[in-house]
């Protein structure tokens, strides 16, 4: 059984950036970033398989980053120049053959003027 520990949600104004961190980064699991929007279906923002690959959703555009931190056994979601639309609860996961998957829970990140 594995614990998620999630943290750097919050406010922030449209242009800015925050960075959600989660751990640990446990080397057999997939490393993965979800959100939920209001009134929407979770789904997924990023995600870094066990060999290294790592896969964005569409919507992504090029504005987010997920990385593993070694040195602090984590790992996080770069978001730079958020928009209205980024504002949801993000849920970091790891995932382990399409069979066991654990959940941090959940941060909520508003982006208003």
């Amino acid at each position: 059984q594995v614990s998620l520990v999630e943290s750097g949600g919050g406010l922030v104004q449209p242009g800015q950036a925050l960075r959600l961190s989660c751990a640990p980064a446990l080397s057999i699991f997939t490393k993965a970033w979800y959100r939920q929007a209001p009134g929407k279906q979770r789904e997924l923002v990023a995600q870094i398989e066990r060999g290294g690959r790592i896969h964005y959703s569409d919507f992504v555009n090029g504005r987010l980053t997920i990385a593993i931190d070694h040195a602090q056994n984590t790992f996080y979601l770069q978001m730079n120049s958020l928009q209205p639309e980024d504002t949801a609860v993000y849920y970091c996961s790891l995932e382990y053959n399409a069979i066991e998957k654990y959940w941090g829970r959940g941060m909520q990140v508003t982006v208003a003027s």
